[in-house]
């Protein structure tokens, strides 16, 4: 028995040394997380809440489906919360983190002891295009023309508060038209039935994005668009952000999130046959027509931020339009809003 056992003693000893090789390899990720690591190898699971299922929030679909997420130790969820309810997810809890506009976060950070905090940026553009009735659009693009052609119309401005409804309003003040009296805004909560409300009749004008843009077309129900809203410049839009107290708590967590939705960016900006690719996955009831014009839309508008910064200039666009609609009372910082710390360490 002596005998057998010290034949095998060198062979159990090198299985010992495998194990514990591979153990130690396992407790990495290409991201340098160490989230998997801490929980035996699992995936650090992450809700994010999106108001609406958006062309615009591509790479967040792409760090999803590519597995830029994974590979830092993150399982990503997306979940739609429309009406508003995307931002209070963030604040009870029931997200992560949330994808939306520096604005509204700005709303929900009033009295509030965990604010929250942008941390990296996707949609860099008002996203935000104004389609009128198929034949029916404006004779020109001056401010005059635009003037005349809104009064009276009946607009499809998307849920009050919400930021198509603000620069909706934001546009009518700049023309000088009152919001409340000189159009009827109408402002369902369900920003999927844009196209519906036109083509039924019940409105005359429509403000949106895409895929309803190229479904409107599709369907003959709308030209191209008369007015982009992305003409603004830097827009701080569509940006992820999470808790103060998350960043304090889980800055490895928020890093690796950030690291991913940067090389997403990257990706969507130089292979558009796979962002094409992902655009189809993610929605696949659009035709291939319909993607290809929602993918060129986005490139010629430069939608995407190219590195994930959210600029001063994008923040206070933002919420000039918050102030001028009368939404938004009181003073806002930059550094109450955002925190680039995380961005700018991406790569390093």
């Amino acid at each position: 028995m002596y005998k057998k056992m010290t034949k095998l003693l060198p062979l159990l000893l090198a299985m010992i040394m495998i194990v514990s090789i591979l153990s130690a390899c396992s407790g990495g990720n290409a991201g340098g997380s160490a989230n998997a690591a801490s929980d035996g190898g699992k995936l650090r699971k992450l809700v994010i809440a999106e108001p609406l299922h958006s062309t615009g929030y591509l790479p967040l679909y792409v760090a999803q489906r590519e597995g830029y997420f994974e590979k830092r130790g993150l399982e990503v969820e997306v979940i739609q919360a429309a009406g508003g309810a995307h931002v209070a997810a963030v604040v009870s809890g029931d997200a992560w983190a949330v994808i939306g506009g520096t604005e509204s976060n700005a709303l929900a950070n009033n009295n509030n002891s965990d604010p929250i905090i942008s941390v990296v940026n996707v949609v860099n553009r008002a996203n935000v295009y104004l389609m009128a009735k198929k034949g029916t659009g404006p004779a020109g693009s001056s401010p005059e023309e635009l003037k005349a052609f809104l009064q009276g119309k009946k607009i499809n401005a998307g849920r009050h508060g919400g930021t198509p409804n603000l620069l909706t309003r934001y546009l009518l003040i700049q023309l000088g038209l009152d919001p409340e009296k000189d159009v009827q805004l109408l402002e369902p909560a369900d920003a999927s039935t844009v196209v519906t409300m036109v083509q039924q009749g019940a409105a005359d004008i429509a403000n949106g994005a895409e895929p309803q843009i190229s479904d409107g077309i599709a369907k003959e129900v709308w030209d191209e668009p008369f007015y982009k809203f992305h003409d603004l410049g830097d827009f701080s839009y569509s940006v992820l952000s999470v808790k103060k107290s998350t960043i304090e708590k889980e800055p490895e967590t928020v890093q690796n999130f950030t690291d991913a939705i940067i090389e997403a960016l990257q990706a969507v900006q130089t292979d558009k046959e796979l962002a094409k690719r992902n655009l189809k996955a993610e929605f696949p009831t659009l035709s291939d027509e319909a993607i290809q014009a929602s993918l060129d839309r986005a490139y010629e508008d430069h939608l995407w931020s190219l590195d994930g910064m959210i600029s001063e200039t994008a923040l206070d666009t933002d919420m000039d339009v918050m102030i001028q609609t009368g939404i938004f009372k009181g003073d806002y910082t930059y550094d109450g809003l955002v925190d680039m710390q995380f961005v700018e360490r991406s790569g390093q």
